[in-house]
């Protein structure tokens, strides 16, 4: 799982590799064997592109504020 502080480092390109970095790391897992899936994996790659989604929304919304 990576930390807030450390996602608003990030830049816009990092952010968009990142969500599909974790996108392809939870399907990798929803399609193992029922028995050798790790809840947890599942858990943070689901925080990890909720937080970075949320930032890039942030981000695209305060460039059209402009």
């Amino acid at each position: 799982m990576t930390k807030m502080s450390e996602i608003r480092k990030k830049t816009e390109a990092e952010l968009t590799e990142m969500v599909s970095a974790a996108r392809e790391t939870l399907r990798a897992e929803r399609f193992k064997d029922r028995f050798s899936r790790k809840a947890n994996i599942i858990q943070n790659a689901k925080r990890d592109v909720a937080r970075a989604l949320t930032l890039l929304s942030a981000q695209r919304h305060n460039k059209d504020a402009k």
